[in-house]
């Protein structure tokens, strides 16, 4: 019976595989999970958590990232700093859902120094409506309006900016 000896190439092999078989898994349920959307964001005008009026019709014309999160959700934690440097290069508005009121949100983004614009869906009557199951979900639709994609879990800043150049 011979060893099986393991030298840095047999270790890179493997840990390639293993990344490319979690990557590969997560698609698959990405797909799985990602919601049948029929509501048409650009006819909502909603009020954000500082009291301005966001009018989705006003951002036809450019991609824009609609972003569906919860303060106590530990995924959407990890995401947000990518979502706040998306927002910084993009048209990015997000939706916390059942998070607490605005002062609550507010407390929330000033703690972890995030500056993108926040809707508060208080008792998540706009998640239902989306059909919206897990968080985060990301929806980015292209600048003529239509939904691109529609992708349930964690993305990296360069995925996002990789799907918004896609959406073009």
């Amino acid at each position: 019976m011979s060893k099986k000896r393991w030298n840095i190439k047999k270790i890179l092999k493997e840990i390639i595989s293993t990344v490319i078989i979690f990557f590969l898994i997560s698609i698959v349920l990405n797909y799985i999970r990602k919601p049948e959307i029929k509501e048409n964001i650009y006819d909502y005008k909603l009020v954000d958590t500082h009291g301005a009026t966001i009018d989705f019709s006003s951002y036809k014309g450019e991609p824009l990232v609609v972003h569906f999160w919860a303060t106590w959700c530990p995924t959407c934690k990890l995401e947000a700093s990518n979502i706040d440097a998306l927002s910084k290069e993009y048209n990015v508005v997000t939706i916390a859902v059942s998070s607490g009121d605005n002062e609550a949100i507010n407390a929330f983004m000033k703690e972890h120094h995030l500056s993108y614009k926040v809707i508060s869906d208080v008792e998540g009557v706009l998640a239902k409506k989306f059909h919206i199951q897990g968080y985060p979900t990301t929806l980015i639709y292209t600048k003529k309006g239509k939904l691109k994609f529609a992708e349930v879990g964690y993305s990296t800043t360069v995925g996002l900016k990789a799907r918004l150049h896609l959406s073009n």
